[in-house]
């Protein structure tokens, strides 16, 4: 297995000649995906758009570029490993990889975006269509990504290595899993509530410039926008957090299995980034350019689901438990916070009681 191995690593695919020597017309082949994520004429498009932002040599153009940063990010595929596929330099792998990250996340950043208070709403509908429940707006979620390189102290802490080793990455998206808010770059170590707190999402719903639309009134009660989250959050009124402990039967399990399913969402995304080669093991790179390949591939993750659907870029994605970190990483709350979920919970109660309003005409239904 190691010698066949080692074989495939010196081989160069014909599809990587086609690529670097681009002309005209690329046949679409599962290599080609397996080696970029994408399709043939999404890398092309890629390409053009890169023209005007990235360096050109003379001995290196535009598609061996992003060709070989692409591939890096990909496959998770070390420098050597790189520049014997291109016929290139390590230095020159390395300098081509941080350059496509820098370029994606300065020129193409705007890929993820919050809708517009116009758009909104169309993000709360398909919420509502899985799950029945009014006025969310958005899964949140965070997962860690580790990283190799020691030559950190802020970080580096040989006690707590699992941890402080690592980057926090937080993301909001819709229901077809698209990125609409990431934030990454904390320690490790900080908890899901500490990060959502130093956030400037926080700040912004907070301060009314995100989820700020008039309320939706539920037996009585106004549900503002809101997002979902798992227990590691505060129960806020902006953010709905399952019970903890529920009674079986009762309108809180049935809030709590319809939190679930638009929670997913999120679940699936972090599956989903997870798959590209370089965030699926410890980032080989110092903390700064493991923030940049992780905010690369985010970015692309939103590309790719615009031009190529995500029956294809989610294939594969269906175990989400496994990036469920809810039980890891719990909150931190004081006296302030409890007060705010006590406005909050009215909120939830209005929600759960919905939920079980739903549950009883299912049944009657399913009963005639």
């Amino acid at each position: 297995m190691a010698k066949e191995e080692e074989e495939d690593d010196r081989r160069v695919d014909q599809d990587f000649t086609g690529l670097v020597r681009i002309e005209s017309g690329w046949m679409e082949s599962a290599s080609f995906k397996a080696n970029f994520r994408m399709s043939p004429t999404t890398f092309e498009w890629l390409c053009k758009q890169f023209e005007p932002l990235v360096t050109k040599t003379n001995d290196v153009g535009v598609f061996e570029r992003v060709g070989m940063g692409l591939f890096r990010l990909a496959t998770g595929s070390t420098y050597q490993a790189v520049s014997q596929r291109f016929v290139s330099t390590e230095p020159t792998a390395r300098l081509c990889t941080k350059e496509l990250c820098r370029v994606i996340c300065t020129n193409l950043k705007f890929w993820v975006a919050y809708p517009s208070p116009c758009d909104l709403p169309n993000v709360s509908d398909e919420f509502q269509t899985l799950s029945g429940l009014p006025n969310c707006c958005g899964a949140i979620d965070c997962t860690r990504f580790k990283f190799t390189n020691t030559n950190y102290p802020y970080i580096y802490n040989e006690e707590d290595d699992d941890l402080q080793q690592s980057v926090v990455t937080q993301i909001v998206v819709d229901c077809s899993s698209r990125i609409l808010s990431i934030i990454t770059g904390f320690k490790g170590n900080k908890g899901d509530s500490r990060v959502l707190r130093s956030s400037t999402l926080y700040a912004d719903i907070e301060e009314g410039r995100l989820l700020n639309s008039p309320p939706f009134h539920l037996k009585g009660v106004p549900v503002r926008q809101y997002l979902v989250g798992d227990s590691g959050y505060p129960l806020l009124p902006w953010l709905m957090v399952p019970y903890t402990d529920p009674v079986v039967t009762s309108c809180q399990e049935d809030f709590n299995s319809k939190h679930y399913v638009m929670r997913q969402a999120a679940l699936r995304t972090l599956s989903c980034l997870r798959k590209w080669g370089i965030l699926s093991k410890p980032i080989e790179e110092d903390v700064r350019v493991a923030v940049g390949c992780i905010g690369a591939c985010a970015i692309l993750h939103n590309i790719l689901l615009a031009r190529e659907g995500g029956s294809t870029i989610l294939e594969g994605t269906e175990d989400y438990a496994l990036h469920d970190q809810s039980s890891q990483y719990y909150r931190d709350a004081n006296m302030a916070e409890y007060s705010i979920e006590k406005k909050a919970s009215v909120i939830r109660n209005a929600l759960a009681a919905k939920a079980r309003d739903m549950r009883n005409s299912e049944q009657a239904i399913s009963s005639q």
